[in-house]
Parts: C-alpha cells; structure tokens; sequence
C-alpha cells in the first residue's frame, strides 16, 4: 500500500549503497522441519572473534513466531500478527532474555494514503515512538518522533519527504533533531539489466561537514549481480553476487582506502543457503 512507512523514505538508494556490503565472513543456512518450522543458524567471524545465532521460525494463518537466540546468551523472542481486526493493521510483541526492561509493543497500520509505526516499551518509564506517512504512491511526507517518560524529553525528531516515479527515487530528509540534512536519488537506467544508479549527500551543521555516497549496480545475467560504491572519504567498495540455486547466495565484497593505499583492502565473504 502507498506510501509505506517512514522508514521507507530513502530504503531504496540505502539499499543500493549498503545492503549486502559487508568485510566479515558470514553463513547462514535455513532448513524446515516437516510440520514448516524454519530453523536459521549463522556464524560471523569479525576479525579474531566468531559470533553465532540460530533463529526458529513458525507460522500459523496470520500469527508468526520468532526465537532468537545469540551467542551473547541473549533470547529475542518476537510475534507478529497481520491484519489483526483491522486491515493494513500489523501488531509486534517483541521481548528479550535475560533484559526485564527489554518488552515492546509496535503497531504498524498502512492505508492508501497513509502510513502509521507507533511503539511503547513495556516497562514503567517506556520510550514511546511514534512516525508517520501522508501522500500518494508519488509524493510523501512524515515525520519521526522519540518521547523518553522517563526524562520527559524528546530524545528524536526527523522529518522526511519522497518523490517516486516510474524509474526515479528522490528524498530530503532532516535528521538529529535538526542537526543534518540528507538528500537522495536512485535512477533506475535499465529495468531489463537491473542496472541502477545512487548517490547520497549529507550535511553535519554542528560538523560543519559534508559526506557524499555514489553507487551503481548492474546485472550481469538474470542470477549474477555487480555493484560499486565511493564515498567522499576515500572509501571505494564492490560486490558480486551470485544466485547459484534459488533463494541461496554466494557475495564477495571488498573495500578499499583510497587515501591510503598502503593499508591492506578488506574482503567480505556471505555465504547464504536455502532450500
């Protein structure tokens, strides 16, 4: 449904630029039980240390169950219900093992000219946040808020405005309760290849500094995917990803210091397997 929710002002060049660039080595494998339990373990190996996670998913009609349990001994336990007596209506429960102070209600409500997210914690001071959409599939604009009960401030607001058409994405964001201002574009060049260009600039008032992201992406062939990025910092960064059966991923990513090209690059390796 348009025009989504606040997080989505901007998903689109955010995913171009950083979704899937990574310089750990990580793997994920999903299997399913035979009553449709889907069990997710990983490991991630940041430098000298490994992390693990294992994830069990159920599904029954429009309630979904979510277990995950860390290597920091932490359990994330999470339900979802969709359409729950309203339709567009979405509402989470969330909690966490051993944190007592960690509970969480989220209610999500997406109607053709809206978009609602609004969420309290369920303890005796809760942060409340609440953000929300008004416009069209075209033009949209929301705003994002965090009140603190306990110190009775505002700890968050953002603003935000999209522009959508057939193959271009723009945004103007003002974020840090005023403190930066964010602009972003994606183009959509070439729907038959996939091939897509972005780029974000962002302007710090109390750094008094400015930060440019370019990237592209382009499809080799319908299973294999190329994307770049360079940023005003130096950093130059690529990918190639490879569907080699469906729904499983082979990503090998790598990122260089311009500025300092005597340091060794970083490689990334994302290894993600489904049946």
């Amino acid at each position: 449904m348009a025009p989504g929710l606040y997080s989505d002002i901007g998903k689109r060049t955010r995913d171009l630029l950083y979704k899937d660039y990574q310089t750990d080595h990580k793997f994920t494998v999903t299997t399913y039980t035979s009553t449709g339990v889907a069990i997710t373990a990983s490991g991630t190996k940041k430098s000298d240390l490994i992390f693990g996670e294992i994830q069990s998913q159920i599904k029954n009609k429009n309630v979904t169950f979510d277990v995950k349990a860390k290597s920091d001994s932490n359990v994330t336990t999470t339900v979802t219900i969709d359409e729950f007596t309203v339709p567009g209506l979405k509402t989470i429960f969330s909690f966490v093992v051993p944190d007592q102070r960690s509970g969480k209600v989220e209610l999500q409500y997406l109607h053709d000219y809206t978009g609602v997210n609004a969420s309290i914690g369920l303890n005796a001071n809760p942060v409340v946040n609440l953000s929300g959409v008004v416009g069209t599939k075209t033009l949209a604009v929301g705003a994002d808020v965090a009140y603190d009960t306990a110190s009775s401030n505002f700890t968050k607001y953002n603003a935000g405005l999209s522009f959508v058409n057939a193959d271009l994405i723009a945004s103007l964001t003002l974020n840090n309760k005023g403190d930066s201002l964010s602009a972003s574009y994606y183009h959509l060049v070439s729907p038959l290849s996939n091939t897509a260009v972005g780029a974000e600039f962002t302007r710090s008032f109390s750094a008094n500094e400015n930060i440019l992201s370019f990237g592209t992406q382009h499809a080799l062939d319908p299973l294999t995917l190329v994307k770049t990025r360079f940023d005003s910092y130096g950093k130059a960064s690529a990918l190639i990803q490879h569907e080699w059966k469906p729904k499983s991923f082979l990503t090998i990513s790598g990122e260089v210091d311009t500025k300092a090209i005597d340091k060794s690059s970083k490689v990334g390796l994302s290894l993600l397997l489904k049946p």
